[in-house]
């Protein structure tokens, strides 16, 4: 984990110790608060045409920020609590999809791995 994400995980793990609150923090209980902050998150764009929702006002931009900080909170918990390194998992990810996913084959065309002709 790069220094800022372990110096902001290890906050976070301050934070919940001091409220005596790590006894809630299951990965069940982070999975859960995560998926609903990333629903939060859906909130402020549904309903939004494209260009809408790539010209926020500061106000609406600083809402998203937050909504985005508690996810990464959120996710940070969790990976502290199962003992998984983000930034490794993020790599391994990135090189399978790489994979899944040759550029000169999938270029300008988003579909899902399966539904590209082999």
């Amino acid at each position: 984990m790069s220094d800022s994400l372990a110096q902001l995980n290890a906050r976070l793990l301050r934070f919940a110790r001091e409220r005596d609150w790590e006894q809630f923090h299951s990965p069940k209980n982070l999975a859960m608060a995560l998926a609903g902050e990333a629903g939060e998150l859906l909130e402020h764009f549904q309903w939004l045409s494209e260009a809408q929702s790539a010209a926020l006002d500061d106000a609406k931009k600083r809402e998203v920020a937050h909504e985005l900080a508690d996810i990464l909170s959120y996710l940070l918990r969790l990976s502290e609590r199962l003992d998984i390194d983000l930034i490794a998992a993020a790599e391994e990810k990135i090189a399978i999809n790489e994979q899944r996913y040759p550029a000169e084959k999938v270029r300008g065309d988003a579909r899902r791995a399966s539904e590209y002709p082999d």
